[in-house]
């Protein structure tokens, strides 16, 4: 990146602060969980729209689409921010302001980084630079979660032919995420007869034969090809203690961040419940599949990854945080596209109500966004 274009988006970013403070406060407060982001999808439509965007619509998962310089067969590089965050709040959701602390769940996962892309896509709507390729800036719905990344799914459902390259803007400044992390996760239910615990001992009880299923589990040689884990997370069954169980159910998980080792934990889970025979029926549900890294070129995501590296650092020196991760990343990463989760604000306490964002943050993670952005135009 030259000094001149270095100079704009700097210029910018200062002349915005503000704009992008009452922007970040008027969207904190809308309620988004999961599959129900619809009034921030509306909110973000109707924003970018009376910025100049031609081109925005609210696809079939709730993904708010404003396509720029794109035109019919173009190449696409994809920028995301996800809008929904995890609690279940329907209500307009409390905020606080101390000092430079805006305080607000999800106000930092990701209402803040949104902020950024929404804001760096403002310079482009009305700046107009030369394009060299199309821009599909999203403001995606459920990444978190059992939203099971299908707000980024549908978007490759629907443009993957074409994408050459992706961003998704999450989590803290300096931390850059290049591995998906993928998981698959199930709800096992056991079901039995049951009965009395003195008058009909010895018949089956669901919680014992989910405890046999539960060792089993566990004497699982993971894969070591890459890193990949299991995990019983919560338990229930039963009703009295002078019951024989007749239903018990656990969460279970496995991930890694290769997509191959996924599959050979699905075989491995599969095999498990297949040889558990019995006076007794076994369900399994599946809640979510995020899939981990695919047939992905490690020199071409190497450089990938460098060349953001540069940018980022352009406007926030010192070392740079890589790691793995389940982001929305995880879906081009798993079809051989490269893809970076990049962090462009500074805050604390995520996944709480206590989380809060500095607001000093957000001009350096505008320009971060703004300078990845550009990197593919021409001022």
């Amino acid at each position: 990146m030259n000094e001149k274009t270095k100079m704009i988006i700097e210029e910018y970013a200062a002349s915005q602060t503000q704009t992008a403070e009452t922007l970040l406060m008027e969207l904190g407060k809308i309620p988004a969980p999961s599959h129900q982001e619809d009034k921030r999808a509306v909110f973000c439509r109707d924003w970018l729209l009376s910025q100049g965007a031609e081109d925005v619509t609210i696809d079939a998962a709730k993904n708010v689409v404003c396509k720029i310089g794109v035109k019919k067969d173009t190449d696409l590089i994809v920028f995301m921010a996800h809008m929904d965050i995890v609690f279940p709040d329907l209500e307009p959701l409390t905020m606080k302001q101390e000092g430079r602390r805006l305080y607000a769940p999800g106000i930092g996962d990701d209402t803040a980084n949104l902020v950024n892309l929404l804001m760096a896509a403002k310079f482009l709507l009305q700046n107009k630079p030369k394009m060299n390729t199309g821009f599909l800036i999203v403001a995606n719905a459920c990444e978190e979660g059992l939203g099971n990344l299908d707000g980024c799914k549908e978007i490759f459902r629907t443009y993957g032919s074409q994408i050459r390259a992706f961003y998704s803007f999450d989590g803290s400044l300096s931390n850059c995420t290049c591995e998906a992390v993928g998981s698959y996760r199930y709800k096992i239910t056991v079901k039995t007869a049951g009965g009395h615990s003195w008058s009909d001992f010895g018949t089956p009880n669901a919680i014992e034969i989910l405890c046999r299923l539960v060792e089993r589990l566990y004497r699982v040689q993971v894969p070591t090809e890459a890193r990949t884990t299991y995990n019983v997370g919560y338990i229930q069954g039963g009703t009295t203690v002078n019951s024989i169980a007749q239903e018990a159910s656990v969460l279970y998980e496995f991930r890694s961040t290769s997509q191959k080792c996924l599959k050979i934990m699905q075989q491995n889970f599969d095999d498990i419940l297949e040889n558990m025979k019995g006076a007794f029926t076994i369900e399994t549900e599946l809640l979510g599949v995020r899939p981990g890294n695919g047939d992905i070129s490690a020199e071409a995501l190497k450089a990938f990854t460098e060349k953001n590296a540069e940018i980022i650092q352009m406007f926030c020196p010192g070392e740079i945080a890589y790691n793995a991760a389940s982001t929305d990343s995880n879906i081009p990463l798993s079809l051989g596209i490269s893809a970076n989760t990049i962090g462009t604000i500074a805050g604390k306490n995520a996944h709480t109500r206590e989380e809060w964002v500095d607001l000093d943050s957000i001009p350096t993670g505008m320009k971060i966004a703004l300078g990845l952005m550009l990197q593919y135009t021409e001022l």
